[in-house]
């Protein structure tokens, strides 16, 4: 995927979780081992996104490429950003679905872990 479709989708992410109120804290985080493409809050929870675009439906859902592994990979990503902003509140992983060469959002899953 292009950085500038990974953006588009990430950005029609983040619209859509600030019309749901979330407050989007950081975009595309990262550190030389890991990175979270949306963190966001909502009710004193901080929200680590994952986006995940598909342009058709042929390619499956985003949400099925959300594999164990990946999930760990998004948890450790989580424990970096909490270590480094000394965070001690409560955190969810989380993912969002964009679709389409509209970059629709399809699915949202609060809660993932």
């Amino acid at each position: 995927m292009s950085v500038s479709i990974g953006n588009q989708a990430e950005e029609s992410a983040a619209e859509y979780l600030k019309q749901q109120k979330y407050k989007i804290i950081e975009r595309n985080w990262r550190t030389r081992v890991c990175e979270v493409d949306i963190v966001a809050q909502k009710n004193l929870v901080v929200y680590f996104v994952e986006v995940k675009y598909r342009s058709t439906d042929q390619q499956g859902s985003g949400l099925e490429y959300i594999t164990p592994k990946k999930l760990q990979q998004m948890n450790f990503a989580a424990q970096c950003w909490v270590e480094a902003h000394d965070y001690s509140g409560d955190y969810e992983l989380s993912a969002i679905e964009v679709s389409g060469k509209d970059f629709e959002v399809t699915n949202f899953l609060p809660n993932i872990s």
